[in-house]
């Protein structure tokens, strides 16, 4: 289903967030808005939940305008950081709730959500309550809950952000792969680069209720339109002329490298960082203090503070 927010005015204590925006979402396709907080991406995700009505302007779902609809109209399933779970129902419970709201014959709404359960690997938990169960499990409670009514749009409101870093992981595989599975339309918000990147099939970027960049993660990756995007979507070198340098673009080397390696620039370390698979640096050169990054695996010499180096920087394209 293709979602299309139409000349869309916000505001808060008379301010304007947003003022005639415009924003197609792809049918299908994992979208995302990434931004920090405050740039409006959760206020456009409650639009489409029905939470918030805009001051001007209409939302769209397919060919309904569903601006004045209200939630339980929608067809819209929504995942939430906090999980939002009932802590007085089981796990098959919480997630045949949805179905029985919708007037599912209790028979067939227990079948589809064990279904469900059995899908994001809590089959054998499906009678232990949410205090019972560990955040990971929750929150595939919580995707379960949301995905077993088969709706038209899913809404994820950075639903991973509470956990850590490898279960972080582990899940976003998890939500990728239900998502291309059911082929839903999907909503993201996230302050999370690395989750956006991994994750999307669209990435805008957001500022301060501006859509600053939008397209495909490698498409913004390598080509930011200013260097909010560079730094948002993965810290970026800028040079003086304009350019945006990735810090894993540029070469290190403890020597001149040679013709047809890129540009040579002599600089002095002034920080390492070990960050286990990637070793940082911070070099002084003439154009400024360059952040670099290197694969330590691949670069076992270590440059230590106060060291003098080259740096290659990549060809401009």
């Amino acid at each position: 289903m293709r979602i299309r927010f139409d000349r869309v005015t916000q505001r808060y204590d008379g301010n304007p967030l947003f003022t005639d925006l415009d924003l197609e979402i792809p049918s299908g396709r994992f979208f995302t808005l990434l931004g920090p907080s405050g740039c409006g991406k959760t206020t456009l995700l409650r639009m489409l939940a029905g939470f918030v009505v805009p001051d001007a302007g209409r939302v769209w779902f397919g060919d309904r305008d569903v601006t004045q609809l209200p939630v339980h109209k929608r067809g819209v399933g929504m995942v939430f950081q906090d999980y939002a779970l009932f802590p007085d129902r089981s796990s098959l419970a919480n997630v045949m709730y949805g179905l029985e709201a919708r007037n599912v014959p209790a028979k067939d709404a227990k079948a589809r959500a064990m279904a469900m359960l059995e899908r994001v690997g809590l089959g054998s938990m499906a009678d232990r309550s949410p205090a019972t169960l560990s955040g990971g499990q929750r929150q595939r409670v919580a995707m379960a809950r949301a995905l077993v009514i088969g709706p038209e749009l899913l809404l994820l409101d950075e639903p991973l952000a509470a956990l850590d870093v490898k279960l972080r992981v582990e899940l976003r595989a998890m939500v990728r792969e239900l998502q291309l599975e059911s082929k839903v339309t999907t909503v993201f918000v996230t302050h999370d680069q690395e989750e956006a990147l991994a994750l999307s099939d669209v990435v805008a970027v957001m500022d301060r209720g501006r859509i600053v960049q939008m397209g495909a993660p490698s498409e913004i990756y390598a080509k930011p339109v200013n260097a909010y995007a560079a730094d948002f979507l993965g810290s970026a070198n800028v040079l003086p002329d304009g350019r945006f340098v990735r810090r894993e673009s540029i070469e290190i080397s403890p020597s001149p490298l040679g013709e047809g390696r890129g540009e040579g620039l002599a600089g002095t370390v002034e920080h390492v960082e070990f960050r286990g698979a990637v070793t940082a640096y911070r070099v002084r050169t003439s154009l400024g203090v360059l952040h670099v990054d290197v694969w330590s695996a691949h670069h076992p010499r270590t440059y230590q503070r106060g060291e003098e180096v080259m740096l290659a920087l990549p060809e401009e394209p």
